[in-house]
């Protein structure tokens, strides 16, 4: 059981303050583990520190971070080292997206997508690689999408990021096997959170799909009870990843059909 496995373990939440990250950090608490929670807003942080030591007597740390800012994150996980140790989970939740089509999409919103979703998780992920690989023992998890598996109308960059990270974590995932170290790639579909605030403007792409819209609370249940398995993928919802499967398989077949479906945003 992951109460049993996670007690007393030391587990690193980047994008905590909200969504499924948030959950994460209260059944990580739930189950006895000690917490540092990461976002960018410190104030949400702190209330749910207060939160989560009240209620589960565990010990939790908060620090500002922007992933994005790649000498904040090592000035940050060096503060971390020096006041919890070594890390046994990193569960890499930062990210955001914006659904335009390729060409409205700004310079900046492609360069903050990248710079958060791909080279902020990247960033974090090398501060915890060497002393993970001394110790012969720990657990990355990178929360990734759907969307880096089957890219989809006006998801161009935001797919792309996450498909850079499937890429990085597939082949790391190979390069830390030998050193006993699991990496988790969780792929969902359209969660109910504030992301699409930013990513969907109009509320066109929510509408369309809140029939099917996971539930922050179910995605993050899987992804905790998936601390430290050897669980390769979580792909939620099933169905959906059956359609990356045929994709593979039949990708023009699967474009002419499903262009319609999926351009929706």
């Amino acid at each position: 059981m992951a109460r049993e496995r996670l007690k007393g373990k030391n587990i690193v939440i980047t994008g905590a303050s909200g969504g499924i990250g948030a959950e994460i950090a209260k059944l990580c608490a739930a189950s006895g583990a000690n917490l540092v929670l990461l976002a960018r807003s410190i104030d949400k942080l702190r209330q749910l520190e207060s939160e989560l030591e009240q209620k589960h007597g565990v010990n939790v740390e908060v620090f500002q971070l922007n992933v994005a800012n790649t000498d904040q994150v090592r000035e940050v996980f060096d503060q971390i080292f020096r006041v919890i140790g070594d890390i046994d989970i990193l569960v890499n939740n930062a990210g955001f997206g914006v659904f335009r089509e390729a060409h409205e999409a700004r310079m900046d919103e492609i360069k903050g997508m990248f710079e958060v979703n791909v080279v902020g998780l990247m960033a974090c992920t090398s501060m915890v690689l060497p002393q993970m690989r001394e110790r012969h023992f720990g657990h990355i998890i990178n929360i990734a999408s759907q969307a880096g598996k089957i890219a989809t109308p006006k998801s161009s960059v935001y797919s792309a990021t996450k498909h850079a990270v499937l890429g990085y974590s597939n082949a790391l995932r190979m390069e830390v096997d030998h050193f006993n170290i699991q990496v988790t790639t969780v792929n969902p579909g359209p969660i109910a959170t504030n992301f699409f605030n930013i990513a969907d403007e109009k509320g066109t792409y929510v509408k369309n799909v809140q029939g099917f819209m996971l539930q922050p609370e179910f995605v993050a249940r899987k992804v905790v009870d998936s601390m430290l398995t050897k669980t390769r993928e979580i792909n939620l919802p099933r169905w959906m990843n059956m359609g990356s499967a045929i994709y593979v398989l039949f990708p023009r077949l699967f474009e002419r059909i499903g262009k319609k479906v999926l351009n929706k945003k």
